[in-house]
């Protein structure tokens, strides 16, 4: 296809469900780079993914996909100048992603909303209200 017939989505709908670090790492890295590309993104983490986003860095304490831990990924990735979890976090959140934790996710795992990080802005709801955000001419992710 030419370049001058692509189309691209109106907006990107990412639902962060894994737990994993590199997962989540990915969910940002993909977030960042739409929003910056004038594309509106909204993330809705649900389940373990919801950890990633609890205060007091608490992503340090996911493991990756190959069990390594997200401590030393993130550490390699600075290392390698590849931005890093707390980079990508505030680039998301200073190009206005939108951020939504899933209610139901918040309870079915016994997480407490006010642990969550006060520096990102969450929109409450739940997969209705993800729905609804969504755009019929958008992208919808799931990582």
């Amino acid at each position: 296809m030419p370049a001058a017939d692509k189309t691209s989505p109106d907006k990107v709908s990412i639902v962060v469900f894994s737990g994993d670090f590199d997962k989540i790492h990915y969910a940002l890295v993909m977030a960042a780079a739409a929003v910056a590309s004038n594309t509106p993104v909204t993330l809705f983490f649900t389940m373990w993914a919801g950890r990633a986003l609890e205060r007091d860095q608490a992503w340090k304490r996911l493991k990756c996909s190959d069990g390594s831990s997200a401590h030393d990924m993130d550490s390699c990735f600075k290392d390698k100048n590849v931005a890093d979890f707390e980079t990508l976090l505030a680039a998301c959140v200073a190009l206005d992603v939108t951020f939504m934790v899933c209610e139901m996710g918040v309870k079915a795992l016994g997480m407490d909303p006010d642990d969550f990080r006060p520096d990102v802005p969450l929109a409450k709801g739940g997969i209705v209200t993800f729905l609804a955000d969504a755009s019929k001419d958008g992208a919808m992710i799931f990582v």
